[in-house]
């Protein structure tokens, strides 16, 4: 029999790819999603790819109760990709609390219901903002962990200290923290890819949206880092890469014996890309001009981050394959349908 997977957040930008990689891999997925950043459409977005549609929960794992009644359902869940969370820097300055109830509370509470199963396994959606601006680059898993720059960067510190301490004490547990540098892109067949509500906190869909006309001009925060142009420099990874990165991490954890229940892996490109490159990589593989001014930078961004992918080439075998050009033509083919869709469905009225 398939093992069932849990996968919350599963409809979000990240976890709706994962569900892709999950079911093409031959694991039968349960997502949990309250929709509060996502749509029910990502669900025939899915289907469409994997001919298989995964069942579905619309549930807030702010609530303990829900989160109990869930797993008392599904008590054959073997293992839980945790992508559920708030991820708005500017967001989270402005409403702290929101994104400290929202983001502990329903780790806290999965990890209660995991705790009392027999061998489960966990895999936390983590950041690079951890790291905040790193002494050195490449950014290794060695690196401090410095005083997060927003609460939305505080609780995923927060949250991998929760997990540790938690598989400290929680032998029959393993769990394992992905962080994550820039993903973009869309997936290949253009069903799914990042679909912000209201403004994107964003690079790619900024670049997106104003490329086929939704947006004005595109801005970039600030020109006078110490870059080789100025701008700041991100590890962009695609989305597809990323996605796959969680089978084979779910798969060690199901499949082999580790020195340690709790581990850390960097996901990333390994290169830095400053935000004028992305700009005119865009430009390159779309053939549109991208209308764009320079403005003052933005609070708690910091100068450049990129990663060593080193561990997780050779302990997961894992190495992203795909390049910033790729991930920017994906996410402008998956632009280019949602306008078509869009269209469509004006026309219909």
């Amino acid at each position: 029999m398939n093992k069932k997977i849990l996968v919350t957040g599963g409809l979000g930008f990240i976890g709706s790819h994962t569900v892709v990689a999950l079911q093409e891999r031959g694991f039968e997925v349960v997502i949990i999603d309250n929709l509060s950043n996502s749509s029910l459409d990502v669900l025939g977005g899915i289907t469409k790819i994997t001919k298989i549609s995964p069942e579905y929960e619309n549930i807030d794992l702010r609530e303990k109760a829900a989160v109990k009644g869930f797993f008392e359902k599904y008590p054959d869940i073997e293992g839980v990709i945790h992508f559920a969370a708030s991820k708005a820097v500017g967001e989270s300055v402005e409403n702290p609390l929101l994104y400290y109830e929202n983001n502990l509370n329903s780790l806290i509470y999965l990890l209660k219901q995991l705790k009392q199963k027999e061998a489960p396994k966990f895999i936390f959606s983590s950041s690079c903002t951890v790291y905040g601006q790193a002494d050195e680059l490449p950014i290794s898993e060695e690196a401090p962990v410095k005083k997060a720059e927003s609460p939305y960067g505080n609780t995923k510190q927060i949250g991998e200290e929760i997990i540790f301490d938690t598989c400290k004490v929680t032998p029959h547990l393993n769990a394992i923290s992905l962080r994550y540098f820039n993903p973009i892109g869309a997936h290949p067949s253009a069903h799914l890819g990042e679909l912000p509500i209201g403004t994107p906190q964003n690079l790619v869909p900024f670049i997106t949206q104003t490329a086929i006309g939704k947006r004005e001009k595109l801005s970039v925060f600030g020109d006078d880092y110490p870059t080789p142009d100025g701008t700041c420099i991100r590890d962009y990874i695609h989305v597809v890469d990323l996605a796959r990165a969680h089978v084979v991490a779910l798969e060690r954890l199901l499949d082999e014996e580790q020195d340690t229940n709790y581990e850390v892996f960097n996901l990333g490109t390994g290169k830095g890309n400053s935000v004028l490159e992305a700009i005119k990589t865009f430009e390159k593989v779309s053939g549109t001009k991208l209308p764009y001014t320079i403005t003052g930078r933005r609070e708690g961004d910091i100068t450049a981050a990129y990663a060593d992918t080193t561990k997780a080439n050779e302990i997961l075998k894992w190495k992203a394959e795909f390049s910033i050009d790729n991930a920017l033509e994906s996410a402008w083919k998956w632009e280019q349908r949602l306008q078509e869709k869009e269209m469509e469905e004006t026309e219909g009225m």
